[in-house]
């Protein structure tokens, strides 16, 4: 009897568990989702951006370290930048994805292209709900090459005690 409810949930979880073939699909609807909330930010629509996230609990981290929002304290530091109908502009230039094994959490890491920040890397996490992937947290940084690092982390110093 225990074997056969042993051998039963592996066979649920495998079942569950996505194909190969979709496990691509998925990387490329992660990708295109990804796409098109950077284009609708370059593009100023507000509802676009701020439908691709999961619910009001969804994080967007920015490059300062007071930059921490949940999605509603996110639409109102972005909303002035949207109204002016232009809010940012990040171009993809590489990007990973990764799967959790039921095909159902992704993770990424992009290295991007701005015109404000310069060279910019995002991660995040995104979920699949009701059929369609949605960004459940995001962190944009500015990778400071380790060369500098020191002189970075001394002007940060110096900032933090003015």
């Amino acid at each position: 009897m225990i074997k056969n409810i042993a051998l039963l949930g592996i066979v649920a979880f495998v079942a569950c568990a996505p194909s190969e073939t979709e496990k691509v699909e998925y990387k490329t609807d992660v990708q295109a989702v990804l796409n098109d909330w950077h284009n609708a930010a370059a593009e100023a629509d507000f509802e676009r951006y701020f439908g691709h996230f999961e619910n009001e609990h969804s994080i967007f981290m920015g490059t300062d370290a007071t930059e921490r929002w949940n999605l509603t304290e996110f639409k109102e530091f972005s909303k002035p930048y949207f109204d002016r109908g232009r809010a940012w502009s990040f171009t993809p230039v590489s990007r990973y994805v990764y799967l959790s094994e039921n095909g159902k959490i992704a993770w990424f890491d992009e290295k991007l292209s701005t015109p404000n920040l310069g060279p910019s890397r995002g991660t995040g996490v995104m979920v699949l709900k009701d059929g369609n992937w949605k960004i459940a947290h995001y962190n944009l940084t500015v990778p400071i090459p380790n060369a500098i690092v020191g002189d970075v982390v001394e002007q940060i110093e110096e900032e933090l005690t003015k």
